[in-house]
């Protein structure tokens, strides 16, 4: 059983920075990817961002070259961290990991983008 803590959601203005952090609490020693979705208003739920515990990363061609995603395993723990913000980025965004059969998720995190 895996439990997943998000932070760091927020309003930010267009071209700012966030840095969402999740950590992991459970039995995380069979983790293999953990990552990071988002559900805009009336949109379908999308991945933004995933990596394997041995570091290989895959994004959305949406957000790449502007988010990149960590991992540290030692704290349990995986990063987004976004930079140059665009309106359509504002979603709820949540954490997501892989256990065995199972699949787990996040509370969910806003990340409003507005002037």
């Amino acid at each position: 059983q895996v439990q997943l803590v998000e932070s760091g959601g927020g309003l930010v203005q267009p071209g700012g920075s966030l840095r969402l952090s999740c950590t992991a609490s459970g039995s995380i020693f069979s983790i293999n990817v953990m990552g990071w979705y988002r559900q805009a208003p009336g949109l379908q739920r999308e991945v933004v961002a995933r990596i394997t515990r041995g570091g290989s990363t895959n994004y959305a061609d949406s957000v790449k070259g502007r988010f990149t995603i960590s991992r540290d395993n030692a704290k349990n723990t995986v990063y987004l961290q976004m930079n140059s913000l665009k309106p359509e980025d504002m979603a709820v965004y949540y954490c997501y990991a892989s256990h065995s059969s199972s699949d787990y998720w996040g509370q969910g995190t806003q990340v409003t983008v507005s002037s």
